[in-house]
């Protein structure tokens, strides 16, 4: 046999892929349920939130899951809009879009009345994916906003869920990849806790009757409550810390 030095070759006697899909399917099943109990559906991933860690933003924000999920926000502005009219929010998710439904979910929560003709915009960069992404990353944005100084009527707390494909499956608080990946249903809500006011939601897929659904709003309304102290703790250290600094400036100028 003559060979083409242009292109690998393959070998000259293959499997067609199809007579090992079943098989290859199976392993990952099996490498992804290997070893692990079932967990509490009410359960809460370890949550790390930190702010002001972008010296060039105005304001910045990390949040990280403990399923390995961690997001950087950063916030520019306020700046003068090109076009007159009332302030402006626009956001950016960089793994996939949501410009209309991230600032939809952020909103509520700044007071844009404060900044006529100007521009605020969040930019959020996914980092590594470990399921709830878009719920993380709507925390972190609200933290960077916080953290940039924007007056805001209270931070938006992002909280996803999903309910796997079992008959009877409770829905998950804070999924993981694999659980998003293999789920029947899934929704990310948006909460501003110090109002209860709900400030977003997406939710999609087979989630059983319109009960079931409101069982996964009120859960991952817990959800919220629940993540909202260690956003604001995250808040406050970095406040006092910045006042610190100011302290030392003063004392050394």
């Amino acid at each position: 046999m003559s060979l083409d030095h242009r292109r690998l070759c393959g070998p000259e006697e293959s499997q067609p892929p199809a007579l090992w899909a079943g098989t290859a399917a199976e392993d990952e099943e099996d490498e992804e349920g290997a070893g692990t109990a079932p967990r509490d559906p009410c359960a809460l991933q370890p949550l790390f939130a930190r702010a002001g860690l972008l010296s060039q933003a105005q304001g910045s924000a990390y949040v990280e899951l403990g399923s390995g999920t961690k997001v950087l926000c950063a916030v520019w502005g306020p700046r003068e809009a090109a076009e007159p009219g009332p302030g402006r929010l626009l956001c950016e998710f960089r793994r996939a879009p949501f410009a209309g439904r991230g600032a939809r979910a952020l909103e509520p929560a700044v007071r844009l009345g404060r900044y006529p003709r100007a521009c605020l915009a969040v930019s959020a960069l996914l980092l590594q994916d470990g399921g709830s992404a878009l719920a993380a990353a709507i925390s972190a944005a609200a933290l960077a906003l916080a953290n940039a100084g924007v007056e805001m009527y209270d931070l938006a707390v992002g909280c996803a869920l999903c309910r796997p494909p079992a008959p009877a499956a409770s829905w998950m608080l804070q999924p993981t990849e694999p659980e998003e990946r293999r789920a029947a249903a899934r929704l990310t809500l948006a909460l501003l806790p110090a109002l209860n006011q709900v400030s977003a939601v997406l939710g999609g897929g087979r989630g059983g009757p319109p009960e079931d659904w409101a069982q996964a709003l009120r859960l991952g309304l817990d959800g919220c409550h629940r993540q909202y102290p260690v956003l604001r703790q995250s808040l406050l250290r970095q406040s006092l810390l910045r006042a610190a600094q100011r302290r030392d400036a003063a004392a050394t100028a």
